[in-house]
Formats: structure tokens, C-alpha cells, sequence
């Protein structure tokens, strides 16, 4: 039997490299990424509420709006939020594109509150430009299924949210994970500061933070919005309801892509109700096996993801983490009021499984 043919397409050029946007890197050679941080907000500003993935009900939407007029802000919801296609679907693939252009191009929406993740944004990797993202920076806020316009965001050169939607915020918005989200989009930089963990790789690193939803970014592997093509990358991973085999899986496709060589340090952040299959007492500790190959910091344990508590991180932003035996830290190097968090004094009211999987698209 003949050997399979292989193709490999050509690689995506980034606008993240400023001195010349014209050099198409080759497969192995990692992309510039040179982000530029969005203005922050302040009072009156208005704020886009949409739905690039799955569909949220208005009630949370219209309570989200709620929240967002009780911090000074003025909350603007998209014009085809509140559809449903598909049993799912926040609208056809065309309404939320359109949603996201309108949400660019208003030069008065100042930033961009996603609703719910879901699925989907991977279908919008080819239908939307780094050019277009570039043109008019602004915040965007959102995780898991959004962890793809993330990516998208950083190779256009925009820093970006990861943090709270709407399916979180309608609660009322008075929890630390959106109160810090809202300070964050007002200027104020969380300094955070986070016990010592077991797993644990100790080490000092400064890089471009990238990634987020691990299921959801591995798979942009070699398209525009792989955010990890970077070089001096902080990789931030978090995942919901996965086997621990299927998350070795995905990182060991990162590592033999050579991303993990690419990383200068790694931030762990939550692994809400996943498998336990192997004999591995944790998530972290069968991730540390794999990694302490790389002589790399390895920061375990940021309360990020689908956990109770989601504190903000800023995607696209350099960062300095220092991971030591007594704790960590992780501080964002951009301008702003600098706000020190320990992340040990921060709690939240158990969210039941079911609620959290629902939202992540894992279940009806």
C-alpha cells in the first residue's frame, strides 16, 4: 500500500509583528506577538453584550444589563441576541459574525462582554480578520468557548479578558469574580499573589500569557487564532469535565507541536470535575510529570476556569510569574492602579455540577 500523501497548508501571518506584517512565518519559526492593551473604561461607557456561541437566556442577559448599569456603565445588547438555531446556537453563524462586527465597529461600545461559551467560535476562525480585529481595540471578556477569540485577539496584537460572562454576572455581580472583572476594565491590575501548591515547579519567568480552554484552543492549532505559535509564552491552561487522558492527550499535541518548548513558564488554573482514570492523585500532578522536563516555573492552582471563583486574566499582556516554595506570584506587566490579591482569602458559594457543566456546553 502507497504512503499517504501529506499536504501541508500554508501558515497564517500575524499583525502582532508591528516592524513587518508582510513576513509570512514558516511552520516552525514562532510569530511575533505584540499586543496592545485597550483603553480602560470609565463611567458612561457603553458595553456590547453578545452571544458568539451558545445561546443565553434573556432573563441573564437583561440581569447582566442590570449589573452593568449599577457600575456606571451603560450595557448595549446585540442585535440578534436572544435567538436560538439549532437547539443551541446563539443564531446562524452569520448573526453572531454580524454581532461581532457591529460590537467592533460602534466607535462608542468601548468593550465586549460575551454572554456564554458553549461551542462555536471555532467556526468563526475563518470568517473573521486580524485585520478587522486590529482596526478598533477594545475589550473583549469572556472563557471557556471564547478562549478562540482570545487567540484570535492576541495574534491581531489586542490584550484581552479572560474572565466572567453573563451567564455568571446576572447572579447579581457583587462576587469577587466579577467585582475584580469589573476594576479590571476600570484600571485596576490585580497583583496576585497564591499559597504554595505540591505540584508546584519552582522558578522565576516573564512571557506573553496566552491560551485558556484547553479543549477549545488546542484544536486552533495552525490557524490564525493559535495564539500559541508565539515565542516567550506564559501558557495558561484550564479545563471542565475532561478525562485525564483526554488532557494528556491535548498537551502532549501542544508538546509535540513544539509549544511547550515555546513556553518560558506555565500557569495551571482550575480542573472543575475531571477525571480521575489513572492513579494520579491530581490533574496537576499527572501535568507535572510531563513538565518538569522543561526546566520551566509551573504555577498550579490559579483560580481560573469553571471553578466557583474566576479571577480576570489579561491575555495577550506580558506577565512575570515567580513560583516559589512558600507561594507564587503573577503580576501583569501594563500600565494601571495596581490591586494586590491574595487569592487564598477569596471564596464563593458552591455552584451545583449540573449549572456549571450546562454552561459549558457539556450537558442539557
Amino acid at each position: 500500500m502507497a504512503a499517504p500523501l501529506i499536504i501541508c497548508g500554508a501558515s497564517m501571518m500575524t499583525s502582532c509583528d508591528n516592524e513587518d506584517n508582510n513576513i509570512v512565518p514558516t511552520p516552525d519559526e514562532p510569530v511575533v506577538l505584540n499586543c496592545a492593551k485597550p483603553d480602560y473604561l470609565k463611567a458612561g461607557d457603553k458595553v456590547a453584550l453578545i452571544s458568539p456561541s451558545y445561546f443565553t437566556p434573556m432573563e441573564n442577559v437583561e440581569k447582566t444589563a442590570d449589573v452593568l448599569r449599577l457600575w456606571g456603565l451603560e450595557p448595549v445588547i446585540g442585535p440578534n441576541v436572544g435567538k436560538v438555531v439549532d437547539g443551541r446556537y446563539a443564531g446562524t453563524l452569520v448573526e453572531r459574525i454580524s454581532d461581532i462586527r457591529w460590537a467592533l465597529s460602534d466607535p462608542d461600545i468601548k468593550a465586549i462582554i460575551c454572554n456564554r461559551g458553549g461551542y462555536g467560535t471555532i467556526q468563526l476562525i475563518d470568517q473573521l480578520t486580524l485585520a478587522e480585529l486590529k482596526a478598533s481595540p477594545k475589550w473583549l471578556v469572556g472563557f471557556s468557548d471564547i478562549s478562540t477569540l482570545h487567540g484570535l485577539l492576541t495574534r491581531a496584537g489586542v490584550m484581552s479578558i479572560h474572565g466572567t460572562m453573563s451567564s455568571f454576572l446576572a447572579k447579581g455581580g457583587t462576587d469577587a469574580t466579577s467585582t475584580m472583572m469589573r476594576d479590571l476594565l476600570l484600571g485596576k491590575v490585580p497583583r496576585y499573589e497564591l499559597p504554595a501548591h505540591q505540584q508546584n515547579i519552582t522558578g522565576k519567568a516573564t512571557g506573553t500569557l496566552v491560551g485558556g480552554n484547553l479543549c477549545t484552543f488546542a484544536p486552533n492549532l495552525g490557524t490564525q487564532a493559535d495564539a500559541t505559535r508565539g515565542k516567550d509564552l506564559i501558557l495558561f491552561v484550564e479545563e471542565v469535565e475532561e478525562s485525564m487522558h483526554n488532557i494528556d492527550r491535548q498537551m502532549r499535541i501542544l508538546q509535540m507541536n513544539g509549544v511547550l518548548d515555546r513556553c518560558k513558564g506555565i500557569v495551571l488554573g482550575e480542573f472543575t470535575d475531571c477525571g480521575k482514570e489513572f492513579t494520579y492523585e491530581s490533574v496537576e500532578a499527572m501535568l507535572h510529570e510531563l513538565l518538569k522536563t522543561y526546566n520551566i516555573p509551573v504555577l498550579c492552582g490559579f483560580p481560573g476556569g469553571h471553578g466557583d471563583v474566576n479571577l480576570p486574566l489579561v491575555l495577550g499582556a506580558n506577565v512575570t510569574i515567580d513560583v516559589r516554595t512558600d507561594g507564587a506570584t503573577l503580576q501583569f506587566n501594563i500600565d494601571g492602579e495596581q490591586l494586590q490579591v491574595n487569592t487564598a482569602d477569596i471564596t464563593a458559594p458552591a455552584t451545583p455540577a449540573a449549572v456549571r457543566m450546562r454552561l459549558a456546553g457539556k450537558m442539557e
